[in-house]
């Protein structure tokens, strides 16, 4: 079913004001253009001279010269272009010589989140040979496969989950780091995949950022010292005969540049600094990753001074490839460079200009290939630029021996399916798991404990492999996955289970904390569940859960002795748990290996973790950084106790400083629109809150519990709508760009007698939707709860500008319906959705 512009006039509705808003307010979305925002150009005179690491190679460039003088112009075009697999075909290639596939967060071979390793393997066969197969007399150039393999294999079940980059940061083992590396190269060869989209380092300055998981710490120190021992482990090192083949892989630093500094902590903002600071705070871990030669940078969604850096010239240019010479390929993010000014997604030349060597079009490739070759041929990307930019990506995938390798089940490890998770690779990851712990808290020695006792384990983070592996597990978020998903794993409750029965004690699991004899000791883990990028984004840094925190008390009150685990993507005010726990481990993201975290509460190893964040003194303490002016954390940066420290810590403060906020994602839940937002009903260009049941009317339904949901019902008299509204105009292009959706839960109970519309709008003349009529005659005849999901691009493709939605729900019908909606959301799909062209 295609999505397409609704006929409005065909419902009806005389005034497209009525759908926008119950007030008119129109942002212009601007962005100053490269160059044109005072200290947003840097100075390379002002940066580190670098001398090349890479010794040219006549013989490379030779060839390479022959290559180009033997390409059409339409090949050096799709050399540039790197395609998502959920959007591009085998074929696709071979037609448009792309030179590049990558696999986002929620792409799959066939489409499924669990796919098994042998169809990666196979993919990864297929879109080879169809770059390898004849094309007249155009030479033939092996396409690359890049993925997000950064907490290890990530994405394919099986493979050995790391500790996320927070915790290895509080490792401080750039040996164990380089280890890693290496183990995660060989799981992804096993599969054919040739390049990673890490290592991350980022310097993490506002831990209300998405991604601070992803950052080795909040100064430049940790990052610095992981880079050269990560991307030597993942790469090899220079000179020897297995550097970037074999065993090992094409690395990428990521994301260039000032990703973690964004004002307020929002993912993909704006950094507002000098240059200087620019430079000392952000760019040191990128020296010692060019030194040990790392083929590719990505470039980062963020902005300088309001400048994106997919079009910063003297950065990209000036400051990476001249000053520190560069020789190989800066690739972009996600439609990164359709943030650029003057772009979009399927349009910019600006961005290659820049310096971008290769675009990540994910969905937009095929359009971003035709105005692409229409600009190389009108001059707006000069050819030698595009020959410069194919020239870096052919200079790569010549060093990896790809042309010579063959299919990539037949290269070194391709198809040993038995190394995914295998014993070695899992004992190395035990051992980050080990190292990452940091104690915060440990009243009267509680800790270790002895595994002899009597052990309950409880919180919802016990026995989920989901919330202890974190985002970019198997799908983009981290979501959705089951315990299935993760054949060669342990959970933190396995791992206890396991050491205490070895012992000749008794754990039991009980997720509520209730038991029926009282235990010598509790085990309590919860913690943040899984998110990434900007769906992680917070307005501040203070930790809510009050199940888990009556649990701690109720068990306090009671005089069980109890050790709280911790699992989050950040350092988080925590005070009240702090206060209820008698011992407090901040465990991060440990990934697969929860015996590691038994092996150290257990003591057959101490804490060894230093905290890599400074752990805030209150909610509102969202950028405390060690050096700043007035530094006065709850604990700095690298604290952390070991078994012989004494680790009583007297009652602290439990006021929140900052008033907790609601998911921005809901539309509407729990019975009521989420914050900010209204539920209006009527006729178009009458919309308010009570107009009377003459069209339509709505009442509080339940579902799972008292009123959670509401009844919408239409009588037919005439157009009417029920709009969701925002009371300020939303920016959702962050949202759609990065394939959300907008998800409803719904029941219908009498099917529409007319056509229905769903529609997002923003503003006068400015409405797309969806024609629903015949979904929700199809959901009537089953009576039950359905689930109805439309990527938030299919509203941007049909008209609505999604830097300024202000209403993004109504559905309007001119006929008879009568449904119950029990949320709307806007979210990482968790199952299939509706396809739009």
């Amino acid at each position: 079913m295609n999505f397409t512009r609704v006929a409005i006039v065909a419902l009806g509705f005389t005034s497209l004001a009525a759908l926008a808003s119950a007030h008119s307010i129109a942002i212009a979305a601007t962005q100053a253009a490269a160059g044109s925002v005072s200290g947003a150009e840097a100075n390379p005179a002002n940066w580190p001279a670098r001398n090349a690491t890479v010794a040219t190679d006549p013989e490379v460039e030779r060839r390479i010269d022959d290559l180009i003088a033997a390409m059409s112009l339409e090949q050096k075009v799709g050399q540039i272009i790197q395609a998502d697999i959920a959007s591009v075909t085998p074929d696709d290639v071979y037609r448009y010589h792309l030179g590049s596939v990558l696999n986002g967060g929620n792409s799959d071979p066939g489409g499924r989140y669990n796919a098994p390793a042998k169809d990666w393997l196979a993919a990864a066969d297929a879109f080879y040979a169809a770059s390898m197969k004849p094309n007249g007399n155009l030479p033939r150039i092996p396409v690359i496969w890049g993925s997000d393999a950064v907490h290890g294999h990530n994405n394919v079940v099986g493979a050995t989950l790391f500790p996320h980059n927070i915790g290895l940061g509080a490792a401080r083992n750039p040996d164990l780091i380089r280890r890693i590396g290496e183990a995660t190269a060989i799981e992804m060869r096993v599969t054919g995949l040739d390049w990673t989209f890490a290592p991350t380092l980022a310097v993490v300055r506002d831990d209300r950022w998405g991604r601070t998981y992803e950052g080795f710490g909040e100064t430049p120190e940790i990052a610095t010292s992981y880079a050269a021992p990560l991307i030597e482990g993942l790469q090899g090192r220079i000179g020897d005969e297995d550097w970037l083949r074999g065993p090992h892989i094409i690395a990428t630093a990521k994301h260039f540049l000032g990703d973690g500094g964004t004002l307020g902590g929002k993912d993909q903002g704006d950094v507002q600094m000098g240059e200087a600071s620019l430079r000392d705070l952000f760019s040191p871990p990128y020296i010692p990753a060019l030194d040990a030669g790392v083929q590719s940078v990505m470039v980062s969604f963020s902005s300088w001074n309001g400048v994106k850096m997919h079009g910063s010239r003297s950065l990209l240019t000036d400051v990476m490839k001249k000053r520190w010479n560069f020789d190989g390929f800066l690739v972009g993010d996600w439609n990164g460079h359709g943030q650029v000014a003057g772009c979009t997604a399927t349009d910019c030349a600006q961005s290659a200009v820049a310096g971008l060597d290769m675009y990540m079009a994910p969905d937009s490739w095929k359009e971003l290939y035709r105005t692409t070759l229409a600009h190389a041929k009108d001059g707006a990307l000069p050819l030698a630029r595009l020959d410069d930019a194919v020239r870096r990506i052919l200079r790569v995938k010549i060093r990896a021996k790809l042309f010579d390798a063959g299919k990539p089940s037949s290269r070194p490890y391709g198809g040993r399916f038995e190394l995914l998770g295998g014993k070695d690779h899992r004992a190395l990851a035990r051992e980050a798991v080990r190292e990452s712990l940091v104690l915060l808290k440990n009243s009267g020695g509680l800790l270790p404990l002895k595994p002899g006792a009597t052990v309950l384990v409880a919180g919802d983070g016990a026995d989920n492999l989901t919330k202890q592996t974190g985002g970019w597990t198997l799908s983009w978020q981290g979501t959705g996955t089951k315990r299935s998903d993760f054949p060669n794993a342990q959970s933190i409750w396995e791992g206890i289970d396991a050491e205490v029965k070895a012992a000749g004690g008794s754990a039991v699991l009980s997720a509520d904390g209730r038991y029926a004899k009282k235990p010598d000791v509790a085990i309590v883990i919860f913690g943040e569940d899984p998110y990434a990028e900007f769906q992680g984004d917070r307005p501040d840094v203070g930790y809510d859960d009050a199940k888990n925190l009556a649990l701690l008390r109720s068990l306090k009150a009671s005089g069980v002795p109890t050790v709280s685990v911790f699992l989050s993507g950040r350092a988080m005010w925590v005070n009240p748990f702090l206060n209820a726990s008698d011992a407090f481990v901040a465990a991060w993201l440990p990934g697969s290996e929860g015996g590691g975290v038994a092996d150290v509460l257990f003591g057959k190893a101490d804490f060894r973790g230093k905290l890599p964040y400074s752990w805030p003194k209150s909610s509102d303490q969202t950028a405390v950084n060690v050096g700043d002016a007035n530094y006065d954390p709850l604990f700095p940066y690298g604290f952390g106790l070991t078994f012989a420290d004494k680790g009583d810590l007297a009652a602290l403060p439990e006021s929140r400083a900052s008033v907790a906020v609601a998911d921005p994602g809901v539309i509407f839940a729990a019975g009521k629109p989420g914050s900010g937002r209204r539920l209006l009903l009527g006729a178009p260009g009458a919309l308010s809150t009570n107009p009377g049941p003459q069209l339509i009317e709505a009442r509080a339904a339940d579902r799972v519990a008292q009123e959670d949901s509401v009844r919408l019902r239409w009588t037919g008299a005439g157009s009417a709508v029920a709009a969701i509204v925002q009371d300020a105009p939303a920016d959702l292009s962050r949202q759609s760009n990065g394939d959300l959706a907008l998800e409803l839960e719904l029941k219908v109970d009498a099917p529409p007698s007319s056509d229905v519309s769903l529609l997002m709008s923003c503003g006068a003349q400015c409405v797309g939707g969806f024609p629903l009529r015949a979904m929700l005659a199809e959901a009537a005849k089953t009576a039950k709860w359905t689930r109805i999901a439309i990527p938030l691009r299919c509203f941007e493709k049909a008209g609505v500008n999604m830097t300024r939605v202000e209403t993004p729900l109504s559905i309007a019908t001119s006929g008879t319906l009568d449904l119950v909606l029990s949320s709307a959301r806007i979210v990482s799909p968790s199952g299939p959705t509706l396809q739009c062209k």
